[in-house]
């Protein structure tokens, strides 16, 4: 895993994979606790200054030495059964070289189980040398892996935004990385139709989609304002984009 700043989340996901035959953690320059808690745990701890998500990912994937890998973030936790599905997969001959893990995602307080958040799969058990993390593509960057794939069927736990104030700093921090990324591709909305799908029309229908016909309504008081925020995170990456370009000239 990559870590900054992670005292908080880092000892619960640690004792998750305390079995583990090794852990990794790469830090890119915290100044709370988080090495000595990796530490404190086993874990092979390293320093890199952060360069992308993805960058940072395939230099802590380099640095490990096991057969298979399981890729984390410092605030998702493998329930007891992952654990143990992963443990018995792994005591044998996996049919696969890589394996969808379901996520379910906390944000505010309310595990989403609608709307799209769910099961919400990742790709993060594979064979070491199998997969790489996709480089200079912002935040979101996945392990790309081609081939046939396997699907466990025990849920990852994933701390998102326990908070309203923790979900607004990320998507702000996370559409203008993304921005950047368009801005650089030159999609920036110029055209005037352009800008006003992707600025209006584009939120208002991820909204109708994911709230209504994705059924994210069931999630109660919580999914309508995640559901809400996520199409206005959708807006603020796109006229962010617009935004740059219009400063440059």
């Amino acid at each position: 895993m990559i870590a900054m700043n992670e005292e908080a989340n880092l000892p619960r996901t640690l004792e998750s994979v305390r079995w583990a035959d090794e852990i990794i953690v790469v830090d890119s320059g915290s100044k709370d606790r988080t090495i000595e808690i990796a530490q404190s745990f086993g874990a092979k701890t390293s320093y890199h200054a952060f360069g992308g998500h993805g960058e940072q990912k395939n230099v802590a994937l380099d640095l490990c030495t096991s057969d298979w890998i399981l890729l984390l973030d410092a605030d998702e936790v493998l329930t007891q059964g992952l654990q143990d599905e992963i443990r018995q997969l792994l005591s044998g001959e996996p049919k696969y070289q890589a394996y969808w893990i379901p996520r379910l995602n906390l944000i505010f307080g309310r595990w989403m189980r609608h709307g799209g958040f769910y099961p919400d799969r990742k790709l993060r058990l594979f064979r070491r040398g199998a997969a790489r993390l996709s480089e200079g593509v912002g935040p979101h960057s996945t392990p790309q892996f081609t081939g046939p794939r396997g699907k466990l069927r025990h849920d990852m736990l994933h701390y998102a935004y326990p908070d309203m104030n923790i979900y607004l700093e990320h998507m702000n921090r996370y559409s203008s990385e993304i921005a950047q990324l368009l801005f650089e591709k030159g999609r920036t909305s110029r055209y005037w139709p352009l800008f006003i799908w992707n600025a209006v029309l584009n939120p208002a229908a991820t909204f109708i989609y994911n709230y209504f016909f994705r059924l994210g309504f069931l999630d109660g008081r919580e999914g309508l304002l995640l559901h809400l925020n996520h199409s206005v995170y959708i807006h603020w990456k796109f006229i962010k984009a617009w935004w740059l370009a219009r400063s440059k000239k």
